[in-house]
């Protein structure tokens, strides 16, 4: 379709580009943003709070610096959204809980940090559901994030305020997370780009003196939301490297040869699949094979061990975490109901020798897998085995129509998510990248996943597919909606 989506609305790269050579200031950048934020932001629901003063200021300092000849950064004057759930020194981090209201931290998260060192802009925060519990995004707090596209689909989770407030422009980066998804299905169901990076490549909140969940330290990673594959790239070589306050960070680089292969998984376990998804998966492909990929089937060795793994444990890890005797308040309702599906459903380890041996065997499973990305480094496959679906979609009784006959919304969503659970699970990089629209109208989205430390390479190919397959900006963020 296009070689950059989204047209009218720049990359970063662009951005940075003409503020670095004057062409254009940071203040003017900044308030064209603020402006579409004041005019979308009411209707969609994307960011929870506008930094407008604190981004002119910072604005007006970046300006500054260039007129004295300084430089100012790789990302000079690109705003960016931050999620609920990562730290600022002026903003709570309510991770869209009531109980949080005020929990201003000392210190920004890293991440966030080496964003504004990079000249990077701060314009807002970004909508999640409570704890980032929900693959939709609401809460009782902020309320909840549309979806530009089709306000009667649901805007993905749990970084779908980054995820829209990017897709409509009023930002240009988006600083989300990725738990189960939480990246690359809102990127997918709102036509962006998102990347799920690496385990340790680039550094989470720091680990002080509140213990983490497990499940958190090794599934979860920060990440960026874009426009384009190459501004997921560009935010990349800024974010990642190792931090002191995070043990499991890093300095991680890509594998330097491997072959250029890639195994196609349009219906992972063979449980079925959306047609308009696999369409999006062939035509990922065809744009592969063009670039000079071969495309192989692969096997993906213990499937669904690994996503009944992750999502045990996840459950169990939840439980823990989350319950009435640790949170002053009770989670939202929505999050609520959330936990109690899930949980019930997955059957969370009721013995500590459960629980170990759980992570016993996600070794050997990941183990299997490097034998497999050795010969085979990328894989290519849906994000979700469905469309996205309305509002509340992974909700029991919502919304969800015949495909959930038993009510178990939650299994059905972590069924149609299978391929990218896994990702999570295992600790794998994966690219979220536009795949055209589908039917309705609506934007598909494929993933590539790429081996431990292969995010460059899987972003390598995701460039191939979205210099092919990209998706113009949505209705909502279009002059005048």
């Amino acid at each position: 379709m296009q070689n950059e989506p989204a047209p009218g609305l720049p990359t970063a790269r662009r951005i940075a580009a003409v503020v670095a050579s004057r062409a254009v200031s940071a203040r003017e950048v900044v308030e064209a943003h603020l402006a579409r934020l004041e005019d979308l932001n009411p209707r969609l629901g994307a960011v929870t709070v506008a930094f407008a003063d604190r981004a002119r200021a910072e604005a007006a300092s970046l300006d500054h610096d260039l007129a004295a000849g300084r430089d100012a950064g790789p990302l000079a004057g690109v705003p960016f959204t931050v999620k609920e759930n990562i730290d600022l020194t002026w903003s709570a981090t309510t991770n869209a809980w009531h109980g949080a209201e005020d929990a201003v931290p000392a210190t920004d998260a890293v991440v966030v940090r080496r964003l504004r060192d990079a000249g990077a802009i701060p314009i807002g925060r970004g909508n999640m559901p409570d704890f980032g519990m929900r693959w939709d995004t609401d809460n009782d707090m902020f309320g909840r994030t549309l979806n530009p596209w089709d306000p009667e689909r649901s805007a993905g989770g749990s970084s779908g305020g980054d995820a829209v407030a990017v897709a409509t422009g009023m930002s240009t980066l988006g600083l989300g997370n990725d738990f189960g998804g939480s990246v690359r299905i809102p990127a997918s169901a709102v036509g962006i780009c998102g990347l799920r990076p690496s385990f340790g490549r680039v550094p989470r909140a720091a680990v002080r003196e509140v213990p983490v969940a497990l499940t958190l330290q090794q599934f979860s990673v920060n990440g960026p939301l874009a426009r384009s594959v190459d501004d997921l790239a560009l935010a990349l070589d800024v974010l990642e490297g190792p931090d002191a306050d995070d043990p499991v960070s890093a300095a991680l680089t890509d594998p330097v040869l491997v072959p250029r292969r890639v195994g196609v998984v349009a219906d992972p376990l063979g449980w079925g699949v959306d047609p308009e998804v696999a369409a999006s998966v062939e035509r990922a492909a065809r744009a592969l094979m063009d670039d000079g990929w071969e495309l192989v089937d692969v096997d993906l060795p213990h499937l669904e061990e690994t996503i009944v793994l992750w999502r045990r444990l996840a459950c169990t890890d939840m439980l823990f975490s989350l319950g009435p005797d640790v949170l002053p308040l009770p989670l939202g309702r929505s999050a609520s109901r959330f936990l109690r599906d899930s949980t019930a459903a997955a059957v969370p380890y009721e013995s500590a020798h459960e629980y170990a041996d759980a992570w016993a065997r996600r070794a050997v499973i990941g183990a299997a897998w490097r034998r497999l990305q050795r010969d085979v480094p990328l894989i290519l496959g849906p994000v979700s085995a469905s469309r996205i679906g309305p509002p509340d979609y992974d909700l029991a009784g919502r919304g969800v129509g015949d495909r959930t006959s038993g009510g178990d919304a939650a299994t059905m969503a972590w069924r149609d998510l299978r391929l990218t659970v896994a990702v999570n699970a295992l600790g794998l990089p994966a690219v979220a990248v536009p795949a055209g629209l589908d039917a309705s109208g609506m934007p598909t989205g494929v993933q590539v996943i790429g081996p431990p430390q292969g995010d460059r390479i899987a972003l390598e190919a995701a460039r191939a597919i979205e210099a092919v397959c990209g998706v113009p900006a949505p209705p909502s963020a279009k002059e005048g909606s």
